[in-house]
């Protein structure tokens, strides 16, 4: 899975049409970053930029963005409605897929140490990057505003994290750091506004009061009316939909509602939302419903059809889900090509695709292997006494195969970062380190990729050996077809893994690796027997 991440960048600009379209064009024109959204508002004078993109991409289409401004923006002239303590007031960074809150803490200081040496202006760190607790909130540290900064600065226990403690007028500081995805979120009833309300009161976090709690945890909500749609909503924002998903917060207010006598019309997500947020709920009704759905289109399809998405307008996965937007998802060019351009590229005369990412291949094919087994015998009169088992067997083996798929890119995609990483300059000591750096991230991508593949495969040893002992005993030869690729998988990973290691220094480092792979491997060949055997015993007693 691609690493995603989101930026939401607030500039205090919001008037000036120029200014806010340059901002934009530093962002839209950063390779790899993709802008999502403009929010300019004339009262606050102050934009929100939405962009999304890889982690060094986020990083340089912020900091295009922030020179934009420092050299666009000036703030002993600024007024606006919004509370502000610098041109570039805010700059979170936000985890979307395939990327953990420690990485984006990583990536904000990143970003903070680039801002503040380039530019020459303090920056400061919040949520979950701070680590002091009485500069965690924005509202600590933008306490007395741009207009208190000069004094603020002067004190010790506000020096900044990252730049001089000297206030710069034109600027003032800037605050980075990472937050939760948050989504926002609309449940529709026909009701009064009050009544909207009163569920909203017992479904948000702070309740009615410090005695009067809320149910759900992360959820800030209220009650409205639309008098356009002629009905009203409980407006929701879930500040961690890992803690309270979307469709928990549906659930309950469904059952508010009921006690109430009052109707739920479905649901509306205000903007975009990860795809992960809709597969939380496609799961929950999945397992609800006692159904058996797969694919993950079908599984968005669910989600969206459950929480009624479509009751005010149409919602069109392609534009509303992050990851569809950005092609986050799913294969790359190798793996949505076909089997024949795959095969010609191996055998051309480049070192990329190589074996890293035929061993993808070859194991993502034994995984589906073992799944098509399962879809041939589920169902089927012959073995419905079987439903329930391949309900179990089937999924393990069809995530595998599908999460592979992405590793063919991969492996691929890491073998050419780190060949550019090696033909970065030299020539000073900056240009080094930086070098040194890109080389080192560059290296351990190499090492990943094969031992999360390795990792993948591994899942599948236990359903495979199942369903050779109990599937459609007419696909037996697809059961070892299907075994003897992912061993070939593990091999070809197993490979890659040794080989990137000679570039690895640290010998206590390669030591760890190379024996997380060599227990890998040594399951593989072990399960790869099991099946075989468990096919044979069967096929002899037939």
């Amino acid at each position: 899975m691609a690493k995603i991440i989101e930026c939401v960048p607030n500039f205090s600009e919001g008037r000036d049409k120029a200014v806010v379209e340059a901002v934009a064009a530093a962002v839209r024109e950063t390779p790899g970053a993709t802008l999502l959204d403009v929010d300019a508002g004339e009262s606050t004078n102050r934009t929100v930029y939405t962009f999304v993109g890889s982690p060094s991409a986020v990083v340089e289409a912020a900091l295009a963005a922030a020179r934009v401004a420092y050299a666009r923006i000036d703030m002993t002239k600024h007024k606006g409605a919004h509370p502000r303590m610098g041109a570039l007031d805010v700059c979170p960074f936000i985890p979307v897929s395939g990327v953990t809150v420690e990485e984006c803490v990583g990536v904000s200081k990143i970003f903070a140490l680039r801002l503040a040496k380039e530019l020459s202006v303090p920056v400061y760190l919040y949520g979950a990057a701070s680590s002091r607790d009485y500069r965690r909130t924005m509202p600590q540290i933008r306490a007395g505003e741009y207009e208190g900064l000069r004094d603020k600065l002067r004190q010790e226990e506000w020096s900044p994290d990252f730049g001089p403690s000297e206030f710069v007028p034109r600027w003032g500081a800037t605050v980075t750091g990472v937050r939760k995805f948050l989504v926002a979120y609309n449940i529709n009833l026909l009701s009064t506004k009050e009544q909207a309300h009163r569920i909203a009161l017992n479904l948000r976090e702070q309740g009615r009061g410090p005695n009067q709690p809320g149910r759900l945890r992360c959820c800030q909500a209220i009650g409205w009316y639309l008098e356009e749609h002629n009905l009203a909503q409980i407006s929701i924002n879930l500040t961690d939909f890992d803690v309270t998903p979307i469709h928990i917060a549906y659930e309950e207010a469904k059952k508010d509602a009921g006690d109430m006598k009052v109707a739920v019309t479905g649901s509306e997500v205000v903007g975009l939302v990860p795809l992960a947020a809709l597969l939380q709920a496609a799961e929950y009704y999945i397992a609800k419903e006692g159904l058996f759905i797969l694919e993950e289109e079908q599984k968005v399809h669910l989600a969206i059809n459950r929480l009624g998405l479509n009751a005010l307008s149409p919602f069109n996965p392609k534009t509303r889900i992050i990851e569809y937007c950005v092609g986050g998802v799913g294969a790359g060019q190798l793996g949505r090509g076909s089997v024949e351009e795959l095969v010609k590229g191996v055998a051309a005369r480049t070192p990329a695709p190589g074996g890293g990412s035929v061993a993808a291949t070859v194991a993502a094919l034994g995984a589906a292997l073992g799944a098509m087994v399962g879809q041939m015998t589920y169902g089927k009169r012959q073995w419905e006494g079987l439903d329930a088992t391949m309900r179990r067997l089937i999924p393990p083996l069809h995530k595998a195969a599908t999460d592979l798929i992405p590793a063919i890119d991969a492996d691929t995609a890491a073998f050419n970062a780190y060949m550019e990483a090696n033909k970065l300059p030299q020539n000073t000591e900056e240009e080094r380190k930086k070098r040194t750096a890109a080389v080192k991230e560059a290296t351990e991508q190499t090492i990943q990729v094969p031992l999360s593949l390795l990792t993948t495969q591994d899942t599948t040893w236990e359903p495979l050996t199942q369903m050779a002992v109990v599937g459609n005993i007419n696909c037996r030869s697809d059961i070892q077809v299907g075994a003897r690729c992912l061993e070939a998988g593990a091999w070809g990973a197993y490979y890659n893994v040794l080989v990137n290691l000679d570039n690895v220094e640290d010998a206590e480092t390669r030591k760890a690796y190379r024996s997380q792979a060599e227990v890998l491997m040594e399951r593989a060949k072990k399960g790869c027997q099991a099946v075989l055997q468990a096919v044979d015993k069967r096929a002899s007693s037939s």
